[in-house]
């Protein structure tokens, strides 16, 4: 009998967990309902919003989804009701009723957002969480390249990045040349300057191998690092830390990490302190037997020695087609055939401007891989092709791509 299978979230893993869904479907030869509910018309390729060109990010739903025989519904959602194997839709626009959506399996692949720290001025900040806020990001600095030539404002051209992990070193890479084509574009001559403000007393402090790369890299693109400082205070002047010290800056980007979609807390199970959702190897929620979850919303276990998932698309992507496979196997009736989730092999590719980028291997990252030019092609390979679906509406492609299989790591480069 065919049953209803309801994806919440299109990013890496909501994505994948649909076409996976897909693909056992069409395998078992069933005729289970999937939809996909998602905000928008298109997948964002999140792990891209530092970067100075967002043109690309945008994946059409349609071009994905259609081929393959999965509804894509537009809509926001409000509430999941695990009691009542329901999810309520808030449709756009905002006001509009809310409508609920049955399910018999709902793969919860909800994501996450930045963390705001709870500090005056945070909310106002800017960010590269979303396509939303890049697009934010980008519209700032053309209206201060607009801004007439030889404007006084103390920090016009100087950058602070709250954060100095991997979303923060990489925004704070790029951030020096962006503020200096502003600046040539207003006809101006003044310095530019980014300061990365951290707790870690060394940049890079918990980038294992990396570490020295990140600093060489900090120092070419003219990035100052406040180290063991906290923030007090952003306006829309500069920051103030924790210290007292004054920084003056027009453009105050936040990376101060992530943390699981509300909608995790509504299936009454206890979270982790990242807000994730427990899942067993199966990626079924525990004690919510009708419902699995992928990604950034679900901590999983990764591998033998206890290592948990992280909130990356490394992790996101091969959670989803696990998720999807498994969830169809179930309401199948052929447990016997869902997958575990395993992923042993842990690697980081960081991004860092023009200088290059860093690979490293390994939960610790204790491995270099490469360094400068050749982690640099690598990620290029990463970010323009290898976290993306096959283009062209191929279908046979795409539920290719959809296997339950978690993808070996990308070569040294």
């Amino acid at each position: 009998m065919a049953g209803r299978i309801v994806v919440v979230g299109g990013g890496f893993a909501g994505l994948w967990a649909a076409a996976a869904a897909a693909r056992t479907r069409d395998a078992l030869g069933r005729d289970d309902v999937i939809t996909l509910v998602a905000p928008g018309r298109s997948h964002i390729v999140r792990v891209r919003c530092y970067e100075a060109d967002l043109a690309p990010l945008r994946v059409p739903y349609d071009d994905v989804l259609g081929p393959i025989g999965v509804a894509h519904v537009d809509a926001t959602v409000a509430a999941v009701d695990p009691a009542g194997c329901r999810v309520v839709l808030q449709p756009d626009p905002v006001g509009a009723t809310p409508v609920a959506l049955g399910y018999d399996r709902l793969i919860l692949a909800a994501g996450s957002a930045l963390r705001r720290p709870d500090v005056p001025g945070a909310d106002s900040a800017l960010d590269v969480d979303t396509l939303a806020g890049a697009q934010r990001l980008a519209a700032h600095l053309e209206r201060l390249a607009r801004a007439a030539a030889g404007s006084r404002h103390a920090g016009r051209w100087e950058a602070v990045v709250v954060g100095g992990g991997l979303v923060g070193l990489e925004i704070a890479c790029e951030l020096p040349a962006r503020l200096a084509r502003a600046r040539d574009h207003a006809g101006d001559a003044g310095p530019v300057g980014t300061t990365l403000v951290d707790p870690a007393a060394q940049a890079g402090q918990a980038m294992g191998a990396a570490g020295p790369a990140i600093r060489q890299a900090l120092v070419a693109a003219g990035v100052a690092y406040r180290g063991g400082a906290g923030v007090a205070a952003i306006d829309a002047a500069g920051v103030t830390l924790s210290d007292g010290t004054r920084l003056p800056a027009l453009t105050v980007v936040l990376a101060t990490g992530l943390r699981a979609s509300p909608l995790a807390g509504m299936l009454g199970v206890p979270l982790d302190p990242l807000g994730r959702l427990p899942v067993d190897a199966f990626l079924r929620v525990e004690g919510v037997p009708e419902v699995f979850a992928a990604g950034d919303v679900a901590a999983a276990r990764a591998d033998a020695a206890g290592h948990a998932t992280v909130m990356s698309c490394q992790h996101a992507r091969p959670m989803g087609r696990i998720a999807g496979h498994n969830a169809v196997c179930d309401l199948a009736g052929c447990r016997q055939d869902s997958l575990p989730f395993a992923a042993p092999d842990y690697v980081t590719v960081l991004d860092l401007g023009p200088w290059g980028a860093a690979y490293t291997a390994g939960w610790d990252r204790e491995h270099l891989v490469s360094v400068g030019a050749a982690a640099k092609a690598v990620k290029r390979t990463i970010n323009g092709s290898r976290i993306y679906p096959p283009p062209g509406g191929d279908r046979a492609a795409i539920l290719a791509a959809a296997a339950p299989v978690v993808q070996a790591p990308p070569a040294p480069g």
